[in-house]
């Protein structure tokens, strides 16, 4: 079932109020303000994926309203409509050039605030579609290394801030190239396929697990210790060699296995987060070098 998309009305007369939640209220969820300071609060806690705001208000108007939104990275992105009696086109410019996504003129008609909000929530799905479709690695479904670059400066902030410890682990697929070679590239994805169903699997809520590159992926597990972090990837190789992926090609043969590159570090304001990749690439390295299906990891 399809998740209804939610609306914020900030408007100070109750009648509309009431008048534009009998217009939506069998397509979308509404949520209703009476004042500017109290929309802005339920945008913040709320998220909704659009707000209806009304311009003539006591205290705080809405073109004031829209400044707090604009001004607050977590209301930022939210699309308003302003909805207003007044018929100046300077007030239409100033709302649009302040970033509001339409503008829709008093008395309301029910035919064309259902359209453009049904227009402007269409446009809201996309969006989020896009945003979707950029952070995930099309074949095997889990975040790419953009998505992971992102998650992975918001959990070092966080663990900076909480002075918390932060495990990464770089694990790669061994003998990836033979196996391809053996059996094509479109056998080769489905093996990337399972492995990555494995890692989420295994990884779960604990973290995120993506795709960094080829037969490479990546598991970030803030504030789990070494202990933790090595048990999570012990569990990992286990799961993956038991899927009992078999591979004969010339002289190699065997099951896919993986190698893994750990390395757990508690970060802190001047240290190089570079450094806690590196580390734990450096101890991949080493591993698949001293005969793979290994794990070594280095503390920081």
């Amino acid at each position: 079932m399809t998740e209804k998309q939610s609306v914020l009305v900030i408007d100070d007369e109750k009648i509309n109020l009431k008048l534009i939640r009998e217009m939506l209220n069998d397509d979308v969820d509404i949520m209703l303000a009476q004042s500017g300071e109290q929309g802005i609060r339920k945008a913040v806690e709320y998220q909704p994926d659009l707000i209806l705001l009304d311009v003539l208000m006591p205290q705080m108007d809405g073109f004031e309203t829209m400044n707090h939104l604009r001004h607050d990275a977590r209301t930022s992105a939210i699309p308003v409509i302003f909805i207003t009696a007044l018929n100046d086109s300077s007030h239409e410019e100033k709302a649009l050039l302040m970033g509001a996504s339409d503008y829709i003129q008093k008395p309301l008609h029910t035919n064309i605030v259902q359209a453009r909000v049904r227009l402007h929530l269409q446009l809201v799905k996309q969006r989020k579609m896009l945003e979707l479709l950029a952070n995930i690695d099309p074949l095997t479904s889990l975040a790419n290394r953009r998505k992971y670059q992102d998650v992975f400066d918001r959990e070092w902030k966080d663990c900076v801030d909480k002075k918390s410890c932060m495990s990464l682990l770089v694990i790669d697929i061994d003998n990836f190239k033979q196996y391809n070679d053996c059996y094509g590239h479109a056998t080769g994805d489905k093996v990337l396929k399972q492995v990555a169903s494995v890692l989420a699997l295994q990884v779960l809520e604990k973290g995120t697990v993506a795709r960094y590159g080829g037969e490479e992926f990546v598991v970030l597990l803030p504030s789990h210790s070494q202990a933790d972090s090595m048990e999570i990837a012990s569990q990992c190789m286990q799961s993956i060699e038991a899927l009992n992926l078999a591979y004969s090609h010339n002289d190699f043969s065997g099951r896919v296995t993986v190698s893994v590159g750990g390395c757990t570090k508690s970060p802190t304001k001047n240290c190089n987060r570079d450094d806690l990749f590196k580390a734990a690439d450096d101890m991949l390295g080493v591993a698949k070098k001293s005969g793979k299906n290994k794990m070594l990891w280095k503390l920081l």
